[in-house]
This record gives C-alpha cells, sequence and structure tokens, in this order.
C-alpha cells in the first residue's frame, strides 16, 4: 500500500517544490532580491563527505549553543540534542550539500552570489514520494499549531548530522571552552568552512553545514513509506521550505 503522511507533518507545495528542485542541477530556485530579472540557479550538487551512525540514531541540531556556554566551561549538564524520532538502518551514508548561484551588485561590485540552498543526507537511492517534517524524540505533533514548523536553532547558522549514541564525544570539540571562549579543536577540515568529527572508538561521525539561524529537517520518503532522503533547509521565517 503506498504511503501516506500525517497532514500535519506533510510539506505544502511551495516547500515540496523547493525540496525537489533544490537538488536538481540548472533548476531555478527564485530570483535574486530586488532583481525579478536574474534568477537563482542550483549549479550543482556536492558531496561533501560520508558519516558513520552505528547506533541508527540520527542527531539533527547545532553542535553548540551560544546560550549554555556557561555550561560547558563550568562541565555542567546542558539541554539533550534534537534526537529525530525516525531510525535508520545503521550505516555510512553520504552527506551532499546543494549549491545555487545569483549574480547580484553590491555598491558596484559584481557578487556572483553563490549559497548553500540545502543539506542533505542520502540514505537510500530510491525516488522520493513525499515529504514530511522530521519530529524529534521530544516533539508532540499534537501540540503543533497550523503554519507551524518543528526546526532546530543555531545562534552560528552552524547544523550538523550525528550519531546519536556517540553525541557526547562527538560534540565535545565544540563546547570545550575557558575564559568564556571556545577552545581550538581538532578536526578534517571539509569545503565550505565544514567540519567532520570522529569517534574511532565507537565508529561514529559528526559532520556540519550551513544552516542559517538553524533549519527545518524535512523527510523524504519513498512510495511504500521508507526514508530516502534527511534534508535541512534554511530555519528562516518565510522560508519555501
Amino acid at each position: 500500500m503506498a504511503w501516506i503522511s500525517d497532514a500535519r507533518l506533510a510539506a505544502g507545495p511551495e516547500a515540496t517544490w523547493y525540496l525537489d528542485t533544490a537538488f536538481t542541477p540548472g533548476a531555478h530556485l527564485g530570483t535574486v532580491y530586488d532583481d525579478p530579472t536574474t534568477p537563482v540557479v542550483v549549479t550543482g550538487i556536492e558531496e561533501l563527505t560520508t558519516i558513520r551512525i552505528p547506533s541508527g540514531r540520527l542527531v539533527v541540531d547545532a553542535p553548540w549553543h551560544d546560550d549554555e556556554t556557561w555550561q560547558y566551561e563550568r562541565g555542567l549538564p546542558t539541554s539533550p540534542p534534537r534526537e529525530l524520532a525516525i531510525r535508520i538502518p545503521p550505516g555510512t551514508y553520504r552527506v551532499e550539500t546543494a549549491w545555487t548561484a545569483g549574480p547580484y551588485e553590491f555598491f558596484g561590485e559584481r557578487c556572483d552570489g553563490i549559497a548553500c540552498a540545502a543539506t542533505r543526507l542520502c540514505i537510500s537511492d530510491e525516488p522520493v514520494a513525499g515529504w514530511e517534517m522530521g519530529l524529534g524524540v521530544d516533539d508532540d505533533v499534537d501540540l503543533l499549531e497550523p503554519g507551524e514548523q518543528f526546526r532546530f536553532g543555531s545562534d552560528a547558522n552552524v547544523g550538523c548530522f550525528a550519531d546519536a549514541g556517540a553525541w557526547t564525544a562527538l560534540s565535545a570539540p565544540f563546547r570545550t571552552y575557558v575564559d568564556g571562549r571556545p577552545v581550538p579543536h581538532d578536526s578534517e577540515a571539509l569545503p565550505d568552512g565544514c567540519e567532520r568529527v570522529s569517534d574511532e572508538l565507537q565508529q561514529a561521525d559528526l559532520v556540519t553545514f550551513a544552516a542559517e539561524s538553524g533549519g527545518v529537517v524535512w523527510l523524504g520518503r519513498t512510495r511504500t513509506g521508507d526514508v530516502a532522503a534527511i534534508v535541512v533547509t534554511s530555519g528562516l521565517a518565510g522560508a519555501k521550505a
């Protein structure tokens, strides 16, 4: 039987269009702000890295939160990460970024307008039949008001995918502070300022990506309901997705 989403979580027409289009090279995602004659074009899909999720439990959140730095420095308890309620098969998955270009002029200088449209975790290559918001383990869909979306926040415009079972070890490098400042940490540098932190003891990873103000997590489901992709889009109010 074909999968049917909970109507309260299902992506609306605009969000569905954006999610289907963002990973289509050459497609237009709209026009440049204040310049309706210049399109914003999907220039390509980049494989950022791979990520190991041995527990099958996935965190999609900011790797640190600025309002908890006092607790980080003193080793005090902090809020739990936003772990998704769904489970995925333990394994290694591709992390991909969709890039767009929308040239514009700023104080007489021509800018290429390169930007990240969305980031996805590829669970399978099966076609996506529909999109729905991804619930966190503590989210209650019955409390979701019409027009609202579940999301995570990020003061630093950075999000991450991470294995939930190894979260404490994987997030620790981002949460080590002395005198109110983060301590430099070792990580694998990825394109465009992204990072990959690994815990070899648990064979698990954390991968950061651009997420303006945080983001909404979308589950791309196949016709039978399996999750084929997990996508994060902008957390800005008014975004199509």
